[in-house]
């Protein structure tokens, strides 16, 4: 088949059935064409016809993993003549007979201006690949940030993976059955059943959903058909895992109403046992998703679908998975660090030396984890959404309504068996709701069109604070023969201030983030000629950020009494006295440590004091205490407040209101049937980001993003070899990630005439991100195929002068920026590959033997947003192996599913002195069966 040939599209077992399927005879051309038209990430996806590949003729050659390379934002297997195609064109695995319909005509993928790879459902099921971890590490260039379900992030090309807060827009967008996911712990659930999950590079949006300036993912799962179906596996693996699906439907009214449902269970152990409590280990999983969909046909030109999935709140040990190693002696610059805050000094005081069978060295480091108050992750999702399309002539209106909620609860540890830290952590309530009108056809031969609007609200309630423990003071008490530690610590009512310093104290921060967009767009193609076509888009969006936040104490804990009496204007209830270094009055007078400031205490706070001396050294009044006294009561103070830190009441980060451009100018150039060419320019815009930054209002800037690329698609060897080639140039100017920005607070409420900074979510003056992607797959005999996607990626600030220090230069008090231009980006890689295999070999009557392989290589990074050198990844390899026996006509199957085959133990996150061990080699044993 040649590269350019248009195959006939004809109904499958497999289609998702279409309002023309209520015709005997599939009825006119326009119906067929028509199909199931469901949206997705913005583009009209016609998916009627779609071959999989657990459905191919046994001898049909295994479905390529990432079958789809450089399509548009829409892209599908197509089915040759049912009495014609040969068995890989029937599993839809050739590149060059696969065809897009990001509009409503059908279209060679090698002639679309666009770079993209598309992983299968399929190949993602044979290797039990469940997780947004898993899809990134089978496609080109894109790359996951490990962390929890909230500061894990997606890149491409090595932007975006340390660029996410709750407040701010992800970089890389998501996308389920065209109902976009802004907030990014919405994909950070398993994903079950599904078609297929592509992966788009550059500014998006001329095509509808939500705009993204990086780069968009985007997910199809198996939709509804009349005919009946099931298929179920159970898979059983090392650490008492268990993972159960199924995915079944059917018709319920002839011709009228179908419906599918797929559920997932897994249940698992971690690879590493709590010490504290053996029956928590880490990562356990536990995860359950389901998803019901209905399809409503009662038009031959109307058809809508309802859908409704869940992810019940289930509890997993993420936070905590963290191994400690011993804090360097040195600075960068050779300075001695005196390590007075560091868990060894700490757990040398006597305070944590009483319980002999606890030890820095036996316990705190090493492979084990000891906590006693670190409770798991719990998260739920639920969603809904309604799909109708309206067929009117050469013209398709499209109507996606959605609602999707997200919850998040984490309770964290500090690392140790003690009593420190608990109760701490956030939660996160988070509710959207959307609605995208699209109207989608041609005019004549000459122009094919998308245009339409779409509409977001978004609601975030969240905190994030710190809770204490009985033996909190005693961690956070300051060290030194005279520091607050050694002060404290000397008699009993020195231990009593210490341990009720912080005992039950719980302060947090409470942001409510209301966030609305409505988007106008369109895009065309416009087909001068035969070889010829221009791709022309733009979008217009206006951008609504609210941020509104307080900060207070939640629960007093033990100690009230040593609250200080006011923080930035906020009456906190405590009576004023000096601190431990004493007060200069603005008269000359000097209060010494401890004493009670004149003029400042009201009767109701010189009585609260009389009960402070009273309660902690049984003498009535505090006048009659002696300095030493005093002294250990302004560092018992000194001790809660710098935990308590700023408070406010309601603020109102700065409103970001704008109206932002996206466009899209891309002509494509057909040279002959085995080579097409494009230019590629894309522009997008990312929303400011409104906040309040240790009580002041604070507005981070816009992103604007150019993307500029080069492709070349050829097929190749009698197309056995699809090859296709970008060279790809991407700048951003104001780059939102975690930067210092200036401490208004601090230098304002601090008496030494220096300037401070703090981190937050800020700009990053210039980025670039420059290289070369690759993607082929070769089919060298029949049954089997070899998919190969290497990219060269450069992505460095070009301007970036206002980046915190990192840990081993923390002893630069007085220079808190650092000017790293020229530094590449945290986590971007210069080298990627993706190699994968697969092949099947008829073994005797009736049976069919099959290996399934991928290989994923990262060349070194770093890890830390702030580019510590302690923080470097060095290069790893993780391949994932599959085989196993089933029958021919694929009603069972029995498969060896090995993960990290090579055991690469490598960490993706390391500080100078921590790191996550890396998820070891994993094996078990998959059934599977269909009907």
């Amino acid at each position: 088949m040649s590269a350019s040939k248009r195959v006939k599209r004809q109904p499958s077992s497999g289609q998702r059935n279409s309002p023309s399927s209520k015709s005997a005879t599939g009825s006119s051309a326009s119906k067929v064409e028509f199909g199931s038209t469901m949206l997705l990430g913005g583009s009209l996806l016609i998916a009627a016809f779609n071959v999989h590949a657990a459905e191919a003729p046994a001898t049909a050659a295994p479905t390529s993993e990432v079958e789809l390379a450089q399509a548009s934002p829409a892209a599908e297997a197509s089915a040759a003549d049912a009495d014609a195609a040969t068995p890989a064109e029937a599993d839809g695995t050739q590149l060059d007979t696969v065809v897009i319909r990001s509009r409503p005509r059908i279209a060679a993928l090698k002639d679309k201006p666009q770079s993209v790879s598309v992983v299968s459902g399929e190949s993602l099921s044979r290797l039990n690949a469940l997780t947004i971890g898993d899809i990134t590490q089978r496609a080109g260039n894109v790359s996951w940030n490990q962390g929890n379900a909230r500061t894990s992030s997606i890149s491409i090309r090595g932007i975006g993976r340390q660029a996410q807060t709750d407040a701010m827009d992800p970089s890389v967008g998501f996308s389920v059955d065209g109902v976009p996911y802004p907030y990014n712990p919405l994909a950070s659930f398993d994903f079950i059943d599904l078609a297929n999950v592509e992966v788009l590079r550059g500014p998006q949006g001329t095509q509808g959903g939500k705009n993204a300036n990086v780069g968009l993912i985007n997910v199809t799962t198996n939709q509804p058909r009349f005919e009946r179906d099931f298929n179920a596996s159970v898979f059983l693996g090392q650490q008492n895992t268990v993972i159960a699906r199924a995915a079944l439907g059917g018709g319920v009214i002839k011709d009228l109403l179908a419906w599918r449902g797929a559920f997932s269970v897994q249940k698992g152990d971690g690879f590493i046992k709590n010490d504290y409590n053996r029956d928590i280990s880490y990562p356990n999983r536990d995860a359950v998703v389901g998803r019901v969909q209905f399809l409503l046909t009662p038009l031959d030109n109307l058809n809508a679908t309802l859908r409704a999935d869940f992810q019940p709140r289930v509890g997993q040990y993420y936070n905590g998975f963290v191994l400690y190693t011993p804090t360097p002696t040195k600075f960068a610059n050779g300075d001695t660090n005196t390590l007075g805050s560091d868990a060894k000094t700490r757990l040398a005081r006597r305070w944590f030396t009483q319980d002999g069978n606890y030890s820095y060295d036996q316990d705190y480091l090493g492979s084990a984890i000891n906590t006693d108050s670190q409770f798991p992750l719990v998260t739920s999702s639920r969603g809904a959404s309604a799909e109708v399309n309206w067929l009117l002539g050469d013209h398709t209106l499209t109507s996606i309504t959605a609602w999707k909620n997200f919850s998040f609860q984490a309770k964290n540890d500090e690392g140790t068996p003690f009593d420190i830290n608990k109760n701490g952590g956030g939660n996160v309530f988070y509710n959207q709701a959307s609605e995208e009108l699209k109207l989608t056809g041609h005019f004549g031969s000459a122009v094919d069109y998308t245009t339409g609007i779409y509409l977001l609200r978004t609601m975030n309630n969240y905190d994030t604070g710190s809770g204490f423990g009985a033996d909190a003071g005693a961690w956070y008490a300051g060290a030194g023969p005279t520091g607050q530690y050694a002060t404290l610590d000397k008699d009993s009512a020195g231990r009593y201030l210490l341990s009720n310093s912080l005992n039950r104290l719980v302060q947090k921060p409470v942001q409510e983030i209301r966030n609305k967009s409505a988007a106008l767009f369109s895009q065309a193609d416009w087909h001068v000629s035969e070889p010829l076509t221009v791709t022309a888009g733009f979008r217009l969006s206006r951008e609504d950020r609210r941020n509104t936040t307080y900060k207070q104490i939640f629960e007093q804990g033990y100690a009230p009494e040593l609250n200080p009496a006011t923080v930035n204007g906020v009456a906190l209830g405590g009576f004023a006295s000096a601190g431990p270094n004493g007060l200069q009055l603005s008269d000359g007078t000097r209060v010494p440590p401890g004493g009670l400031i004149p003029d400042a205490n009201g009767p109701e706070q010189l009585a609260l004091a009389d009960a402070t001396a009273l309660k902690y050294f049984s003498v009535a009044s505090y006048d009659n205490l002696s300095d030493p006294q005093k002294l250990q009561i302004a560092h018992a103070k000194t001790i809660r407040q710098t935990q308590i830190g700023t408070i406010w009441n309601d603020t109102d980060g700065p409103r970001f209101q704008e109206v932002q451009p996206s466009f899209v100018l891309s002509p494509s150039y057909r040279f002959n049937q085995l080579y097409t060419g494009y230019v590629s320019f894309r522009y997008g815009e990312k929303s400011g980001i409104s906040q309040v930054v240790n009580s002041v209002p604070f507005l981070a800037v816009p992103e604007e993003a150019r993307a500029y690329e080069l492709g070349l698609k050829t097929s190749l060897l009698d197309s056995k070899l699809t090859l296709n080639t970008a060279l790809f140039w991407n700048d951003i100017k104001n780059y939102q990630q975690q930067v210092q920005v200036y401490d208004e607070y601090t230098t304002v409420n601090t008496p030494d005439d220096l300037t401070y900074y703090t981190a937050a979510t800020g700009n990053a003056a210039k980025v670039r991100a420059r290289g070369v992607e690759v993607d082929a797959l070769y089919r060298p005999i029949e049954r089997a195929s070899l998919r190969l996607s290497v990219a060269y990626n450069d992505a460095y600030y070009r301007d970036f002068k206002n980046s915190a220090q990192p840990v081993e230069n923390g002893n630069l008090a007085l220079q808190p920026l650092r000017d790293i231009s020229g530094s590449r980006l945290p986590g971007a890689a210069k080298y990627t590959g993706n190699l994968g295999a697969d092949y099947n070999q008829p073994i005797f009557v009736g049976y069919v033997a099959h290996t399934n392989f991928n290989l994923a290589y990262t060349s070194n990074y770093n890890s830390d947003v702030r580019l510590s050198s302690y923080a470097t990844v060095p290069a790893y390899v993780i391949g994932d192996l599959a085989f196993g026996v089933g029958t021919a006509d694929q009603k069972f199957d029995v498969s060896v599913l090995i993960k990290n085959v090579f055991n690469d133990d490598t960490s993706q996150v390391v500080t100078w002195n921590s790191y996550v061990p890396a998820t070891p080699r994993f094996y078990g044993v998959q059934f599977s069966a269909k009907l």
